[in-house]
């Protein structure tokens, strides 16, 4: 019990699925628990008071919030287990960092914008900041199986919702985010990252997905 670690998250987060994949390149115990986000529970509010939100690690007792945060603490309480999520070279380290915070400050929301738009025209509109930032990622993925070299590391991680989601927004929205012609490299990091063992067996089944995200879709398209 004095090293016991739970993990508050949801089925489908990708936030929180970042943290289940460490965990399980990094071959750590754990015990799920998953949060209705419409009803949350009181233990989520008493660990993350700020943002009331998921995913949240406790480890002895001790809540870590905001995924970023979480990975990071994982590679530093974690270290024997396994090769680092982060370069060890200070240099790259900050590199790493800096391509994280783009993928979440940048990526995806305007991925997530063309999501949520209403009709087709502003659909296509917002589609074109998040092509130049997808073509942004594909050149930095130049003479690399991974982000992180030829493992698994901290942006893939943070990266990963592009392999199990882009295709599901495709089906819901109704249209062509990603060619695989263009972006050659990140199509090729997409097959390997989702076949890696510890990914493959964490991935929310595409059926349920499909449902869930069309049901977010119906809502942004009748909003006022």
């Amino acid at each position: 019990m004095a090293d016991e670690v739970k993990l508050y998250r949801t089925w489908s987060s990708p936030y929180g699925l970042r943290i289940v994949w460490a965990m399980h390149i990094k071959g750590i115990e754990y015990e799920n628990v998953f949060e209705d986000l419409s009803q949350k529970s009181p233990q989520l509010l008493q660990y993350n008071p700020v943002h009331k939100k998921i995913p949240v690690l406790v480890h002895k007792g001790k809540p870590i919030c905001e995924s970023l945060v979480i990975l990071e603490y994982i590679d530093e309480t974690w270290k024997k287990e396994t090769t680092p999520l982060l370069p060890q070279d200070p240099y790259e380290k900050a590199m790493a960092r800096f391509w994280a915070k783009f993928v979440d400050d940048k990526l995806l929301p305007s991925v997530w914008s063309v999501f949520t738009e209403k009709g087709y025209e502003a659909k296509k509109e917002a589609f074109v900041p998040a092509v130049q930032n997808l073509e942004i990622i594909e050149e930095q993925l130049k003479e690399k199986k991974f982000f992180g070299g030829e493992s698994i590391g901290y942006v893939d991680l943070v990266l990963g919702w592009i392999a199990y989601l882009l295709d599901v927004f495709e089906e819901v929205i109704d249209l062509k985010l990603f060619d695989a012609h263009k972006f050659p490299l990140l199509s090729g990091w997409m097959k390997n990252f989702s076949n890696a063992p510890a990914i493959k067996q964490h991935l929310p089944p595409r059926d349920k997905l499909v449902t869930r995200f069309q049901l977010f879709h119906e809502k942004f398209q009748t909003a006022n």
